[in-house]
């Protein structure tokens, strides 16, 4: 489902209460997918299906990969105006007060993310929102020139003759290491990349990062490295090594772990926020 300008998919709960939910009809939580550059639709289904189980309003949207490669690195913030798209869902079907947690993939959901948050600080409708939690997978990673190449290799491969395909990971790897490497010390200034934005990132509702050592796109130590700075401001932030997952694998090697690790954080954090507006309506005396 979509529009001219933004391709979507949103699942609706059913009329009735499904098994496992704990919320009432215009409390239901809102999840949104962000998936990895050159995703499908049908690649998510089985993560929408985690949360639609359980009643959740599921969006889910992947950015282009022409964009997240090429767009991103030349500086460009095409981006935003995608991350604002998205948001605006929330006010065009009403569910602005709903509580919300995203599940992001991948660097090419990280850097639409990265632009969410900047709007939910700096957007004054935005900022009406209530996010409560955020689970990233295979996600984020800094400035991987092979892994980069490696990522857009895979989506190449299926569609693109060869010579062109070897043509463009060489210009594409040639940019990524002038253009964020070599000159990035000079330029950031312009536009900071978004492992670099994201790691001073304030928010403070909780963060799941999943990931894996044997992932060879996103490097586990660029992960463990953002782990660490979040607890060092004593924000809430959960990790897990799956250890012997590739990139993005993660539910597909250990499907049942997944689901129940994705689906406990959702009702931690949704309790989490409950309790908080508790105590925050408590009169003070």
């Amino acid at each position: 489902m979509g529009d001219s300008d933004l391709d979507y998919t949103i699942l609706l709960p059913a009329a009735t209460g499904l098994p496992g939910a704990q919320w009432d009809q215009e409390g239901e939580p809102v999840v949104f997918l962000l998936g990895w550059a050159g995703c499908k639709e049908k690649h998510l289904t089985k993560y929408s299906e985690i949360y639609h189980k359980q009643g959740c309003i599921v969006i889910s949207h992947t950015a282009a990969w022409r964009t997240i490669f090429f767009a991103e690195s030349f500086g460009l913030r095409s981006l935003r105006d995608e991350a604002k798209k998205l948001l605006d869902l929330l006010f065009d079907y009403e569910i602005e007060k709903n509580p919300i947690v995203f599940h992001v993939f991948s660097n090419g959901g990280f850097m639409l993310y990265r632009y969410i948050v900047e709007l939910l600080r700096s957007h004054q409708r935005m900022r009406e929102l209530h996010v409560v939690g955020t689970i990233f997978d295979s996600a984020p990673g800094n400035r991987n020139v092979f892994g980069s190449v490696k990522a857009l290799n895979t989506i190449l491969t299926a569609n693109t003759n060869r010579f062109l395909r070897y043509l463009a990971l060489a210009a594409f790897a040639v940019m990524v290491f002038i253009l964020r490497i070599i000159l990035y010390p000079m330029t950031r200034f312009l536009h900071e990349n978004h492992y670099d934005a994201m790691i001073k990132d304030p928010s403070r509702w909780p963060q799941l990062y999943l990931y894996s050592r044997a992932d060879h796109i996103i490097s586990y130590l660029d992960v463990e490295k953002m782990v660490a700075a979040r607890r060092y401001r004593h924000l809430p932030t959960e990790s897990l090594d799956f250890q012997e997952s590739e990139h993005v694998c993660h539910y597909r090697r250990y499907p049942e772990r997944y689901s129940n690790i994705c689906s406990k954080f959702l009702r931690d954090c949704i309790q989490r926020a409950a309790s908080s507006a508790f105590m925050s309506d408590l009169p003070s005396y």
